[in-house]
């Protein structure tokens, strides 16, 4: 039985996240009827990452079972056929070695959160990035996020419902920086906590707009509590980037 890996991208705007749910369409889900038509088979695809609602990837990665030998091209272009109208592209398959797994076997994960900084409203970028309005400090906004570099109880920045077994996690690259209008901010983990990355897009928000300063973002991660924390960033302008094995 080989194993395939799928490289996927997909805007998540019509999805309730990636994980297949009892009700409402998700990524996993629609893969997962893509793989029934084209190979007759049921088989649920392994993410490496469980985006939420409306969370965007350009570097998912998924692993597959199939029971019969099929050219990893025809895998590719089978599933891109009857994923169709669908916004998701399986932009590559692989057969992968029978230990890979798309979720433990990864060693960082990439994410990119997107904030455009203007007056007017969002056209081409509606549903995949974060309208604010306010001026933002984009060098004060870095400069502040190093504070949060390293490992740490990062649970004033975790969802309440987060299942990990531990808040603590070692955050290894978290950056800003101003592109026009944009503000991209980049963050980079072996592993990510349930809302963390839209956590800190908030926080940082609070830095760029002046109501915190750098001082203040860290008092708020050594406070553990989820209540320090500034309102969520929305999940439109989150984007799982790529996976590394």
């Amino acid at each position: 039985m080989p194993r395939y890996r799928l490289d996927i991208e997909y805007d998540g705007t019509p999805f309730l996240g990636w994980q297949m749910q009892a009700d409402g369409r998700t990524v996993q889900g629609v893969l997962a009827e893509a793989l029934k038509k084209f190979s007759g088979e049921d088989v649920i695809p392994g993410g490496a990452g469980r985006t939420d609602t409306g969370v965007h990837a350009l570097g998912q990665v998924a692993h597959v079972d199939l029971e019969k030998d099929w050219p990893a091209d025809t895998v590719r272009d089978a599933l891109n056929a009857h994923l169709r109208p669908d916004p998701i592209s399986v932009l590559s398959a692989e057969i992968a070695d029978e230990a890979f797994d798309a979720r433990f076997s990864a060693t960082a994960r990439h994410y990119r959160y997107l904030i455009v900084n203007r007056r007017p409203p969002l056209a081409l970028m509606a549903n995949r990035a974060w309208l604010v309005h306010v001026a933002l400090d984009a060098d004060a906004m870095h400069d502040a996020a190093q504070v949060l570099i390293g490992n740490h109880d990062f649970t004033t920045f975790r969802a309440a419902a987060c299942q990990a077994k531990s808040p603590v996690k070692t955050l290894d690259k978290l950056t800003v920086r101003r592109s026009g209008e944009t503000i991209i901010i980049e963050a980079s983990a072996r592993s990510f906590l349930h809302h963390q990355v839209r956590s800190l897009a908030g926080a940082l928000k609070f830095v760029g707009e002046g109501k915190w300063k750098k001082h203040d973002l860290k008092a708020a991660l050594d406070a553990c509590d989820r209540a320090k924390c500034p309102p969520l960033a929305p999940s439109a302008g989150l984007y799982l980037v790529q996976v590394d094995y």
